[in-house]
């Protein structure tokens, strides 16, 4: 048997913006350690292996950030606190649950849109 690919991808917006700038941030003093936690647990429940963790930048979502974008399915979680992962990882990744509560509004996550229909609605 090969090395089994991961399950879940978990993109983690760590884009930070410098002292006041009008444009909020998904890293900040108060969220800084939220990607190192967030794979601590996975670490600690014996996960990590099936769930990559991956640092990026701007998910272009910063007014409901922190935010984190969970693949296989599109599905960002907003607002990210220690305790929003922590029941994240327990119920979408461990038992396959979404936490509805903690996903962003269709108002601001509608379905995706193709790159043919996105270069006809630029022209």
């Amino acid at each position: 048997m090969g090395i089994p690919q991961p399950a879940f991808y978990i993109f983690k917006c760590e884009q930070s913006s410098p002292t006041g700038m009008p444009k909020p941030s998904c890293v900040n003093e108060m969220t800084r350690d939220l990607f190192q936690y967030m794979g601590q647990q996975l670490m600690l429940k014996g996960i990590v292996q099936t769930v990559q963790p991956i640092r990026t930048s701007c998910l272009n979502r910063c007014q409901m950030g922190p935010v984190m974008l969970v693949e296989p399915g599109h599905f960002m979680y907003v607002g990210l606190t220690k305790e929003k992962i922590d029941r994240i990882i327990d119920e979408h990744i461990i038992k396959g649950s979404t936490v509805e509560e903690y996903l962003i509004s269709k108002e601001f996550w509608d379905a995706p849109i193709s790159a043919e229909d996105m270069m006809q609605m630029s022209q």
